[in-house]
């Protein structure tokens, strides 16, 4: 049973001269405690993918068709009021600039206890003293002291902690992680990754994780879907994704990547950038950078197939070839 599933997602953008497609065609699952990590360049359609779980597509981007559903409730077409209810219940997010997510007015126990109060029937007390584990739970030090500070008092890595406590707040079945560990340096970055997988098996909570870092994503997924030009390129096992790669595109993030076992000169790198909304290829997206393109590619655009454990979007694993 997936705890969230999307299905066909199309979100599009008008503009005076047409409508640009962000995504197109989209669809993945998010079972229970699971965590699905989503990679791709800048430009690939990820943080716009967690802005529509979230309900939190900036105008004039819409979703144009296909079907956000949350444990059995279709979410894409509720209002505002209602999908905010969700948003602090159902879905909790972490965002890559904690300050976004921190109002530098409150102290962060204010803001913990109001999350807690809008959404659970319980009293003053029992908030605070709630807010107060999140915070211990989350790594804080003297969490009875600091709950009473400001943002401004907490360190980069220590905000992202208050954010995190924040996403968890309402007891939610999905976290949405965008970028969470991007602003952070190396050592940080690391603690925030455990902490995320470690509360999230706690508190039984799936994560959606986007990124553009594979180390981030090999070290914390169980499934990845890596992203290109607004659609999924690849998805499957993380450890088979990172593996054996089925998808050209994947290959070529794989190989750019430093072995540190392997003496090279060069790094390899895709040759390239990724196409802009209005010039998408025809065929698939990938063809004009990818060394393996066919006379197919440049014509027809592949579906998601089968491709061993992984699936591809990739005329390459067409059955019959």
């Amino acid at each position: 049973m997936s705890l969230l599933e999307v299905k066909n997602l199309v979100v599009e953008f008008p503009g005076r001269r047409g409508t640009l497609r962000a995504l197109d065609d989209i669809s993945f699952s998010i079972a229970p405690g699971e965590v699905l990590g989503v990679v791709g360049e800048s430009g690939a359609g990820k943080s716009l993918t967690g802005a529509s779980i979230i309900g939190l597509l900036d105008p004039p981007g819409r979703i144009a068709s296909g079907q956000i559903v949350l444990e059995g409730q279709r979410i894409d077409h509720l209002p505002y009021e209602q999908m905010r209810h969700i948003r602090g219940r159902k879905i909790g997010a972490v965002f890559q600039d904690p300050l976004t997510s921190l109002n530098p007015l409150y102290t962060v126990g204010q803001q913990l206890i109001e999350t807690i109060q809008t959404h659970l029937p319980v009293t003053f007390a029992e908030a605070k003293k709630r807010a107060i584990a999140l915070l211990e739970d989350t790594g804080i030090p003297a969490a009875g002291q600091r709950i009473d500070h400001y943002p401004h008092q907490f360190s980069g890595g220590m905000r992202q902690r208050v954010v995190i406590a924040l996403a968890l707040a309402a007891e939610p079945k999905l976290i949405v992680a965008d970028e969470p560990t991007t602003a952070l340096d190396v050592s940080i970055q690391a603690q925030i990754i455990s902490l995320l997988k470690r509360v999230c098996r706690e508190h039984g909570a799936a994560v959606m994780l986007i990124t553009h870092d594979m180390g981030v994503i090999a070290e914390t997924c169980d499934r990845v879907a890596v992203m290109y030009a607004g659609r999924i390129a690849e998805i499957g096992p993380v450890h088979e994704v990172i593996n054996h790669s089925a998808h050209p595109y994947t290959a070529g993030l794989m190989a750019a990547i430093p072995d540190m076992s392997v003496d090279r000169e060069r790094l390899f790198q895709i040759d390239g950038s990724m196409p802009r909304l209005n010039a998408i290829p025809v065929g698939c997206a990938y063809n004009p950078r990818c060394l393996k393109t066919m006379d197919k590619c440049r014509t027809l655009r592949p579906d998601l197939m089968g491709a061993g454990v992984t699936r591809a979007a990739c005329w390459l694993h067409e059955e019959g070839r």
